[in-house]
């Protein structure tokens, strides 16, 4: 059963969530933690210590305060099955020269231009943001809020070579 957010969420808490922005993005910390657990269901997916950029727009506050609430729910690093994720915080501008192999994109960064640097280096892209998966820019995008939603772009995964494992491609949304 789908809820309209407006009548699940009482409107002053609505208010003080957009007023802000570091509570507007509490759930991103838990898609990234999510995130993190899915990347271990990848075939020939990283394992071990793996550092995962969570790129940001130092202009935009908004990218900013969830690119820190990323940074403390993973804090030192994250275990997550076969991979223990340690965060990154990366610059928009630099994030695939940064020399990472998972990156994670705030709200308000430019997916198109970070997701073509990164599909053009093998990068494998992760956001929280529909739109970025849709586009093409993210490989995976993870929402938490109000249920638990993984959803891959086949061409854009094919594209930097990342594969999941069958069981886990039954749990996911392809599109």
């Amino acid at each position: 059963m789908k809820y309209n957010y407006l009548s699940v969420v009482p409107l002053g808490a609505l208010a003080v969530a957009l007023l802000n922005p570091a509570l507007a993005f509490a759930d991103s910390a838990k898609d990234a933690q999510v995130a993190a657990r899915a990347l271990a269901f990848m075939e020939n997916g990283p394992t071990g210590g793996v550092v995962m950029g969570v790129v940001f727009d130092p202009a935009k506050p908004g990218s900013v305060a969830e690119k820190n609430a990323i940074m403390a729910a993973l804090g030192g690093g994250y275990n997550a099955g076969t991979v223990t994720i340690a965060p990154k915080a990366v610059e928009a501008d630099s994030a695939a020269d940064a020399g990472l192999k998972v990156l994670f994109l705030t709200h308000g960064v430019g997916y198109g231009a970070v997701g073509g640097a990164a599909k053009a280096k093998h990068i494998i892209t992760i956001g929280s943001d529909p739109a970025c998966v849709a586009s093409g820019a993210c490989v995976m995008g993870v929402t938490t809020e109000p249920a638990v939603q993984i959803t891959v772009n086949h061409n854009a995964a094919a594209a930097v070579g990342a594969t999941f494992k069958a069981a886990f491609r039954m749990l996911i949304r392809e599109i």
